[in-house]
């Protein structure tokens, strides 16, 4: 891929960040919503090209963004898009305006980074692992490289490559036929080592390295020879790191020689336990001291699949005589600068995508279901069109379609791979109701929201059979039954499953827990919409204040809420207040997401309306024509908000007693509306009666009467159930 390429019609490659063995990272530009992004693209093999590895480098960006899709936390990286271009696997992240840490130790000078560094540092990756680590993720490649520090001080874990999900953990620390290692030496746990069964705690000996690296200027095995650092994991207790470093805190020296414990048993339960000490400065030390390992059984030998296996990059780079970086482990390497000369560039990372809104059943943060296992690669495996890995990739190729807006198709595609899983896996297998909802997600994209009920329905039942009723699946399919029900205008049974399934949560994953934070989000909606908006205000307030705590006060999530409450805000007749946080809104939202961006025009719509309301009507008909023009740009003069503009200049012009500029107005809508939804259509007839209601105020009765007794006539066709 080369500057300034397009791909897939919408990311305008600008110039590279950086690039490594099997991969470039591009600096770009996302056409669509006028924002920076990095993306990220597998190069072609060339020489190292072998079909094994060709699987396992695409399955690793394909495995990145699922697991992205079902990671939301402000220390863990936003991963917008993902496909391939003309045979390239790319993802499509959030530019980082930072440096990781292997580069903040170069730009230092191979000098330590000061020790409040460390600690803030150290306090960030762990809560950003305490998170990972319950939505059952395990990073396994955790690396000065992988972190990045960003320009604000915000610390953001990337590269989910290698990630596990839950369900996989217990998996061994290679992919057999392949060759290629997972982990980085000098990073790797001794259980990664020594193949055994991985969990979190690998990840916090890996931390544990990294600590040691930045709180000293060398890695805990800083050694040239792959075989010996792999060794030093498995059998020699570190050096205190004090020894290197004498001003370092005894309770921070604690703590890294704790994570780098050999057995996972004597390290840190886990990384809110980790979180706690390192916040409190002090805490005895939980695991054996160095003096008390006991004498490692020098008779073991390495699995076979660390033989002739190389150094890689430390953070600080390979020292003299080090080996080229193992080929099939330089995806997850650290990424090279692309030129000398070139100066500081902003990095790139991976992490989780999408903000929350009303405008499906599923939760917006859906994860991209897995549909099989993952497996070790065979060079020689066939796969038929039953195969799991054939199901796997029809389960990808549908997602791509919702996300590609071509609903009907992927409705289409998930209900030939429902009936196909339910044929070969059974229907109450996970994968098979993972594709069942997914079905019912597509049927309410189409306003089919009757069906998706009964869908949800179904796999709700099975999904309590199969899994219990507090599975975190469980509680994702009846959080989108409550949004289907709302849907239906079951705005009592919406709002009681809301709230059953929002206190489930709180009991299953916490209070403040992204899918917690969801579905108070949704009961705060459904209570707007039973007028309720006293009680929708308040409880948008306080998942407002737990979004920004726990994502971050720019976080999509975040934003969404303030619009909420700031929409609430006008529904009670506080216009004042509203436009107060709808001018904030629009601050952050220009700042974050760019001035055209949807949600920043929204909230510039909702802005002019307030204005509307406080009778000043001049300013509020200024804001709808600059906003509606800038809709018209970005979406296209068709779109429904560009006609919501649309109509708000007519109320405008109204108002302001310019009643024959707003009748033009008004019938543009109307004439787009019937063109697009067709003539019988609600918004059609809507924007019809504001034409009549237009001709009445010119003094045109008779035209208005009979444009009201041609609307009254369709809505009563509609209400004796005619066509």
């Amino acid at each position: 891929m080369g500057e300034n390429r397009l791909v897939q019609g919408r990311y305008r490659l600008l110039d590279l960040i950086g690039r490594g063995g099997m991969g470039e990272v591009w600096r770009a530009l996302d056409e669509s919503l006028g924002r920076q992004v990095a993306v990220k693209c597998l190069k072609p093999l060339g020489p190292y090209h072998d079909p094994a590895l060709a699987r396992v480098l695409r399955e690793r960006f394909r495995r990145e963004a699922r697991v992205a899709a079902g990671l939301s936390h402000r220390g863990v990286t936003v991963v917008h898009d993902f496909g391939e271009s003309d045979g390239v696997p790319y993802l499509v992240m959030e530019f980082l305006e930072g440096r990781d840490l292997s580069r903040l130790l170069q730009d230092n000078k191979g000098h330590p980074l000061p020790v409040e560094d460390v600690e803030d540092i150290a306090a960030q990756v762990a809560a950003a692992l305490s998170y990972t680590h319950r939505q059952g993720v395990v990073h396994r490649d955790l690396k000065p490289a992988n972190i990045v520090r960003l320009t604000d001080g915000t610390v953001k874990i990337c590269d989910f490559g290698i990630a596990r999900l839950g369900h996989g953990i217990g998996f061994t620390a290679r992919l057999t036929g392949t060759g290629v290692a997972l982990g980085t030496p000098h990073y790797m746990s001794p259980e990664q080592i020594g193949g055994d069964a991985v969990d979190q705690r690998s990840d916090l000996y890996s931390l544990g390295c990294v600590l040691y690296e930045i709180a000293t200027a060398a890695p805990p095995f800083d050694l040239e020879d792959a075989w010996a650092i792999l060794i030093g994991h498995r059998d020699t207790p570190p050096r205190p790191p004090r020894e290197l470093r004498p001003e370092l805190p005894g309770a921070l020296e604690r703590i890294i020689l704790d994570l780098l414990a050999k057995r996972p048993e004597e390290r840190p339960c886990d990384a809110a336990e980790l979180v706690r000490r390192i916040r409190g400065g002090r805490g005895a030390a939980t695991s054996v001291t160095a003096a008390e390992i006991p004498e490692p059984r020098r008779a073991a030998r390495l699995p076979s699949w660390t033989w002739g296996m190389t150094t890689g990059h430390k953070a600080l780079g390979a020292g003299p005589g080090a080996l080229p970086p193992d080929a099939g482990a330089a995806l997850s390497g650290p990424w090279a600068a692309p030129r000398k000369g070139a100066g500081p560039r902003p990095t790139c990372g991976d992490g989780r995508v999408g903000a929350t809104g009303h405008d499906g059943p599923a939760d917006a943060r859906r994860p991209v279901p897995p549909l099989t296992a993952e497996r070790p690669a065979q060079p020689a495996q066939r796969t038929g069109p039953h195969h799991p890995e054939t199901l796997t990739g029809r389960h990808d190729a549908a997602f791509a379609l919702v996300r590609a807006g071509r609903v009907a198709e992927a409705l289409a595609a998930y209900t030939d791979l429902a009936e196909a899983g339910a044929r070969i896996l059974g229907s109450d297998h996970p994968d098979t109701l993972a594709a069942r909802q997914e079905t019912a997600y597509a049927l309410g994209r189409l306003g089919r929201h009757f069906e998706a009920h009964q869908v949800y329905t179904e796999v709700l039942a099975a999904r309590v059979r199969a899994m219990g009723p507090d599975h975190p699946d469980t509680l994702r399919c009846r959080h989108n039954l409550a949004c289907t029900l709302g849907r239906l205008g079951r705005l009592d049974d919406a709002c009681r499953t809301a709230l059953e399934v929002a206190a489930a949560r709180a009991r299953v994953l916490g209070p403040d827990h992204p899918d917690t934070l969801v579905s108070r989000y949704e009961v705060a909606y459904v209570q707007g919409q039973s007028g309720r908006w006293e009680e929708a205000l308040r409880l948008y307030h306080e998942v407002a204040e737990a979004r920004a705590r726990v994502l971050g006060a720019d976080h999509p999530d975040t934003l969404a809420t303030r619009y909420e409450t700031a929409l609430s805000l006008g529904r009670l007749g506080r216009s004042a207040d509203a436009l107060r946080v709808y001018r904030e809104l629009i601050v952050d939202r220009t700042r974050v997401q760019g001035p055209t961006h949807p949600e920043t025009l929204r909230a510039r719509h909702g802005l002019g309306v307030n204005l509307g309301r406080l009778g000043r009507w001049a300013d509020a008909l200024t804001e709808a024509r600059d906003v509606c023009l800038l809709r018209e740009q970005v979406l296209g003069p068709a779109h429904p908000d560009t006609l919501v503009s649309r109509r708000e200049i007519a109320v405008a012009l109204g108002w302001l007693g310019r009643w024959a500029e707003a009748l033009a107005e008004y019938r543009r809508v109307a004439a787009t509306r019937e063109q697009t939804l067709g003539a019988d259509h609600p918004d059609t007839l809507a924007a019809r009666g504001d034409e009549a209601h237009c001709l009445e105020r010119l003094g045109r009765g008779a035209e208005a009467g009979e444009l009201y007794r041609r609307v009254a006539v369709v809505h009563q066709r509609h209400a004796s159930g005619g066509a």
